[in-house]
């Protein structure tokens, strides 16, 4: 149904490139437009779970992911001020060796723009949206070298999309009083391949390696009232982080002393979109569902989204399929994202109830450590490429 089919992507991020790739390999004729001169991202750590490692499988990337991804084996959740272990969930009771890895932000853009341009996609760097309009006549994109039109217009502008805005009215985000700060450090020695979560009262710190083990990431978070600015490129003193860790132990606040120029992002909820298509255009990742970072879904959403709409486009006429994509995706976009809500509150409990909730964790441990491993099968079990999952 889309062979041929000239399609227009906003945004050459993970979930641009990555519909950029689905959509080419089943015949379109697709441009990704992306305002930034170079294709970028900042130092940055993320978790690619088994929902998006599916994904990547089926675009024939997994030898790429192999090379520049590092296997996960386990989590573990530390109470962050005495460095004992609450519980250690291990990964390979969930899914196969592999199929959750760490990848540094960049070394996986690479992975995809390679991609999309080895199916045939066009990346237009430099290309700046002004205004998108909608219509009956279809979508027209005005930028600065003039009006342009588009057969398909694929939103992948992420937190501010301007798609988004033209499709979707209501729904202001707001501040949830938590702020990350974000920095990859040299190794220091060997990293276990391990995403460890060190938690305290009102903070957690999340780390893991990357790049086989040569660099540490690390994401802190922090609730405050002092608002912060919804941007990945604020730079913050790093004595504001090291104040707010001062009670979690050495070996924690050692990582800190050694951050120089921490990245600051306010963390903010968005509702996911009420209307992800219509007119000649359709939402995919950060610009339908923008999630909080506590269940590591981010990107995994993204690939699903790209696979689901690509699979629907070839499939369907184009509005049965957009309306099949968003009832495909919808409903499960609004349950990752309030799970990684919650999972927020449940890093940062205090006094009795973080008490209580430790205990009852080292006694799933103990007596049914299959219950904790099994309690996101809902998540991780899913495949969007799999025939009959809906896709």
């Amino acid at each position: 149904m889309i062979r041929d089919r000239d399609i227009a992507v906003i945004g050459a991020g993970i979930a641009g490139l990555a519909v950029a790739t689905a959509l080419c390999q089943r015949g379109a004729k697709v441009r990704v437009l992306e305002q930034a001169p170079v294709i970028r991202e900042v130092g940055a750590g993320l978790q690619i779970t088994p929902n998006g490692m599916a994904v990547l499988r089926a675009l024939g990337l997994e030898e790429a992911c192999d090379a520049l991804g590092q296997a996960a084996e386990a989590v573990e959740l530390i109470d962050g001020e005495t460095g004992a272990l609450v519980t250690r969930i291990d990964l390979a009771s969930i899914a196969p060796e592999g199929a959750f890895r760490f990848f540094h932000r960049a070394d996986l853009i690479d992975i995809l723009e390679g991609a999309a341009r080895r199916a045939g996609a066009t990346i237009e760097l430099g290309h700046r949206i002004e205004s998108l309009t909608l219509g009956a006549q279809g979508p027209h994109l005005l930028a600065e070298r003039g009006v342009e039109h588009a057969g398909l217009v694929v939103g992948a502008d992420g937190l501010h999309s301007r798609v988004r805005a033209a499709l979707d009215q209501g729904g202001k985000p707001f501040f949830t009083g938590q702020v990350a700060w974000r920095a990859t450090l040299p190794a220091e020695g060997d990293i276990p391949p391990v995403a460890r979560v060190y938690m305290g009262p009102g903070r957690h710190i999340v780390t893991y390696p990357l790049r086989g083990g040569r660099l540490r990431n690390i994401v802190a978070v922090e609730e405050r009232k002092k608002w912060a600015e919804e941007s990945w490129n604020l730079t913050d003193d790093p004595l504001a982080l090291r104040i707010a860790f001062e009670a979690f132990i050495p070996e924690v606040r050692g990582w800190l002393d050694r951050i120089e120029r921490p990245n600051l992002w306010g963390l903010f909820r968005h509702p996911v979109a009420e209307h992800w298509h219509g007119h000649g255009a359709v939402l995919v990742g950060d610009a339908a569902h923008p999630t909080l970072p506590f269940l590591a879904q981010g990107a995994n959403m993204a690939l699903e989204d790209a696979w689901v709409l690509a699979a629907s486009l070839a499939r369907h006429h184009e509005a049965e399929a957009l309306a099949h994509y968003q009832a495909a995706r919808r409903d499960r976009a609004k349950r990752i994202v309030a799970a990684a809500t919650a999972n927020a509150r449940n890093y940062h409990l205090s006094g009795v109830r973080r008490d209580l909730a430790h205990f009852g964790l080292r006694s799933l441990q103990r007596f049914a450590p299959g219950m904790l491993a099994g309690r996101f099968a809902w998540l991780y079990g899913h495949d969007v490429t799999r025939p009959g999952s809906g896709a």
